[in-house]
């Protein structure tokens, strides 16, 4: 199958890529990077070097592939993120009606069910929605929960602080998720047959933010690690203390709350997935030990 990956050898794509070479296909890696030809190639894969902003390089890439993997690439200079996600969106919309694609896998967020309330994954929502407007082809959304590597951003409080703390902790529950999985379910649905729009939660682990903090404080040497859950207003100062723009931190608010209040989790909770994925919290924990 002739397959295009978004997204580059990151954090999702680099294990994907993989994935479909082990099982006998060719990929095609989008990179804006030059430099990252000569890595995609030796991973057995074919390298396509531009950019997802530019819809005309997406169109001539995907022309004639069997399925698309599409994913928003973060970029955090961006102004507004949920313009920026809408933007690649259009971008994409546009790529696959003009190459003819019949098959593609989003990556998408646990929440982008919800319209209003959900900071920066609104922008999920909204290419879902761009998405579900193609006509002639499949498209699978993986709702990917919290990514694990997101924890490393605790680092600093933990040394700083001696907590891990957010507008949410305590008994909240995380849906946690390795990117090893996400790569793993990406592989299966762009190598499946499908029809219409689906949605597939991908999950590796679920944990109360306490839970959490007392498995990731064991392995660093610090077992009596607490989440200290703060308020809106708490979490807005600290966010812009930190040089954070108002309109950022407003977005992280937004997201922590919808956690605290259990509005993200609620379409996750009435659509499963079957089968977890492999990694959970305490294989993560080691990586997180590393790291600090």
């Amino acid at each position: 199958m002739k397959i295009i990956v978004t997204g580059s050898l990151g954090n999702v794509g680099q294990p994907l890529t993989q994935n479909l070479v082990q099982k006998g296909h060719t990929p095609t890696v989008i990179s804006s990077n030059a430099e990252r030809q000569k890595d995609i190639e030796a991973l057995g894969a074919t390298a396509a070097i531009g950019s997802v902003e530019d819809a005309d390089f997406l169109s001539d890439t995907f022309s004639g592939a069997d399925a698309v993997f599409a994913m928003i690439p973060p970029n955090f200079k961006e102004p507004d993120p949920r313009v920026y996600y809408q933007r690649l969106g259009r971008n994409y919309v546009q790529a696959i009606q003009q190459a003819g694609v019949k098959h593609v896998v989003h990556l998408s967020s646990w929440g982008a069910h919800l319209d209003k309330g959900t900071g920066f994954i609104l922008g999920s929502h909204d290419v879902e929605g761009q998405l579900n407007a193609l006509s002639d082809a499949a498209v699978t959304h993986l709702r990917a929960g919290y990514i694990y590597y997101n924890l490393n951003n605790y680092i600093g409080m933990i040394k700083e602080q001696g907590i891990m703390g957010a507008n949410y902790g305590d008994y909240d529950k995380l849906v946690m998720v390795a990117p090893s999985d996400i790569a793993a379910a990406a592989a299966e649905e762009l190598t499946t047959p499908s029809t219409g729009q689906q949605v597939r939660y991908v999950a590796s682990d679920e944990r109360t933010a306490g839970e959490t903090a007392h498995v990731l404080g064991a392995a660093i040497g610090k077992p009596d690690l607490l989440w200290v859950t703060f308020t809106n207003e708490q979490m807005q100062e600290s966010l812009e203390k930190k040089g954070m723009p108002a309109h950022a931190a407003a977005n992280s608010v937004d997201l922590g709350a919808s956690i605290h209040n259990g509005k993200l989790r609620e379409d996750y909770e009435l659509h499963k997935p079957k089968t977890m994925g492999q990694v959970k919290l305490e294989d993560f924990a080691k990586e997180f030990a590393t790291a600090f």
